[in-house]
């Protein structure tokens, strides 16, 4: 039991600086293109891969470490401390909700059907980015409105600011995640905790 937890804290940490690096290589590529944040990034991939370990504890609890990282290494564009906590505490969080999912993937590919193994997987990585999406979507509503170009509606204007970054990020996660777990799904795998 507490070598689990142990090495669950340990996963939590090694896979949350992981997501920092991806994160760090990705918006300074990007970081031009969306200029209160945002980027097209496999940063979500390390907080998935722990959610379909561990569950969404797991999935949660890196991707919370994840938005505390961001801020601590200046990543982060923080306009006000609530819109802090929704895009980065938050945001990063919910993704963890792909590991509802993970006693299922684990089955899947523990039994030998990858293809249902990668069908959940995608589903669950669906679902955590969307929730991603939700936080980044309100936070453009309330907080960034203001940027939004004059007769343009501010909901409009966040759907669209949001979205352009998030969907191609969810079409990689998926893809990266996709092709891991089809190559090396032994070595992703676990046996599922339960602490």
């Amino acid at each position: 039991m507490l070598q689990n937890k142990t090495l669950f804290l340990v996963e939590v940490a090694v896979f949350s600086a992981l997501a920092l690096l991806l994160d760090l290589v990705s918006g300074f590529i990007f970081s031009r293109i969306w200029p209160q944040g945002g980027s097209v990034s496999i940063a979500m991939v390390p907080v998935f891969l722990m959610a379909f370990r561990w569950g969404w504890k797991g999935g949660a609890l890196t991707g919370l470490l994840l938005g505390l990282l961001q801020i601590i290494s200046g990543q982060a564009w923080i306009g006000h401390p609530v819109q802090g906590c929704i895009d980065y505490f938050l945001a990063f969080a919910v993704v963890g909700a792909a590991g509802i999912f993970a006693k299922q993937i684990q089955e899947s590919f523990q039994s030998g059907d990858k293809a249902k193994g990668i069908r959940l997987s995608v589903i669950g990585i669906l679902i955590g980015s969307f929730l991603r999406f939700l936080c980044h979507f309100v936070s453009g509503i309330v907080f960034f409105g203001s940027s939004a170009p004059e007769g343009q509606p501010v909901a409009l204007f966040s759907i669209i600011y949001n979205g352009t970054y998030m969907l191609p990020s969810f079409i990689l996660s998926a893809l990266v995640i996709s092709v891991l777990y089809s190559s090396a799904s032994k070595v992703l795998m676990r046996k599922a905790a339960t602490f």
